[in-house]
């Protein structure tokens, strides 16, 4: 059968992974608002939520790579506004997701495993009595509790009345109503957050929410391994293989290969293949075209680490390193920092990829960085001297 497979080289199939994930729509015109918002999220299907905030909360990067400069408070307003378009629960990680995809997590909610959690099998009458605390006096952060619990503990928020909350998150009893003080999670039952028409709907079988996952995940993605498709909602490899088998047999995904690709390999029938990709875009280390590294590493030859948790003396190119996509190429790196206290944007280090001239990827990132200190209000881009790039990019940047 392997013989009768569609062959695609990896340029392609990096077209297809670009295209499926917005890079080849066209830029917006006049403001930027919910439409275009839903675009992205058509594209992409979750934001990744991230506590590190050293340049931007990470959700709101992805959508900058594809859209440009926006208003961020309209972002906040279209996910959690009078009707949501967005909840948070944990997709990929913790994620932002459509409402619209909200009955595909019922059976995490509902796994059997969140009454082993400690506090809920300890203390049920606590769990309760948080549960009811938010029912009579409405949403709420963890600060805002009347008995929060200690705080002493391996990190701030530690106490039972974290545990409490995050039990009725998980459990899907409570959700995510906005992000207050500090992006803090402000709790409220769900049924007074999450549209009706989305809470009503039965929830499908545990096999087939993740077949269902699954396929989103294939049309996100354009293409990808069972290890790409199953990553992207966190599904577990083993278990899917057979449901994409299944998918594959039913027509709703088509086996191919790919170029240097251990298959099988998926395609959504709906990937489009552009001629060519002409993007410009900062990536986040939580941008879903580069999370999974070892599919960034097949489709750009990219190799990317984070270094967050790195020692800084071991780290090889910064803190928070954004990729730098030019065209269909990841061309570069930049290590970034909004500095608040001088306004600044800081290129804290960058580098060029082997192979690519240093003064176009210069003068590139110059304007992209000119454009991402504008969008977050910062007065002008600093470049410190570390990195192959550095004195072509500061040159630009002067």
């Amino acid at each position: 059968m392997a013989d009768t497979l569609r062959k695609l080289s990896k340029a392609q199939a990096r077209r297809i992974a670009m295209a499926a994930q917005g890079f080849h729509d066209p830029p917006p015109k006049g403001n930027v608002g919910a439409r275009h918002f839903k675009r992205v999220m058509d594209r992409v299907g979750l934001l990744q939520i991230d506590s590190v905030n050293v340049l931007e909360r990470s959700h709101y990067l992805p959508v900058f790579a594809r859209l440009g400069p926006y208003d961020k408070a309209a972002l906040d307003k279209y996910a959690f506004g009078r009707k949501p378009n967005l909840f948070e629960y944990w997709g990929h990680v913790a994620s932002m997701m459509p409402v619209e995809v909200f009955p595909l997590m019922r059976h995490r909610m509902d796994d059997p495993k969140h009454r082993k959690q400690k506090l809920a099998a300890t203390q049920p009458k606590y769990i309760q009595g948080v549960l009811d605390q938010v029912r009579e006096r409405g949403a709420f952060s963890i600060a805002e509790m009347e008995d929060p619990g200690d705080r002493g503990g391996a990190w701030w928020g530690g106490g039972k009345g974290k545990i409490a909350l995050e039990w009725l998150f998980r459990t899907g009893k409570l959700t995510t109503k906005q992000r207050g003080t500090g992006f803090a999670r402000v709790y409220d039952l769900t049924e007074r957050v999450i549209p009706q028409e989305h809470l009503a709907v039965a929830p499908p079988s545990d096999e087939d929410a993740q077949k269902q996952l699954l396929l989103l995940s294939a049309r996100h993605h354009g293409i990808g391994t069972a290890s790409d498709l199953a990553d992207y909602y966190r599904l577990k490899i083993p278990g899917s293989r057979p449901l994409l088998a299944q998918l594959v047999d039913e027509g709703a995904l088509e086996s191919v290969e790919v170029e240097g690709w251990k298959g099988p390999v998926y395609l959504h029938p709906e990937a489009k293949l552009p001629r060519s990709i002409h993007a410009r875009a900062l990536l986040s280390p939580f941008d879903p075209i580069v999370w999974h590294r070892d599919r960034a590493e097949r489709l750009f030859d990219f190799i990317y680490r984070i270094e967050i948790y790195v020692p800084q003396p071991k780290r090889v190119y910064g803190y928070y390193v954004l990729p730098f996509l030019l065209g269909d190429t990841l061309v570069g790196r930049v290590d970034l920092k909004a500095d608040r206290q001088t306004g600044r944007l800081l290129a804290q280090a960058s580098h060029f990829e082997e192979g690519q001239d240093p003064h176009r990827v210069a003068t590139e990132m110059a304007a992209e960085l000119r454009l991402m200190a504008d969008w977050l209000g910062m007065n002008g881009v600093v470049v410190k001297a570390k990195g192959n790039l550095a004195p072509a990019l500061k040159a630009a940047v002067d």
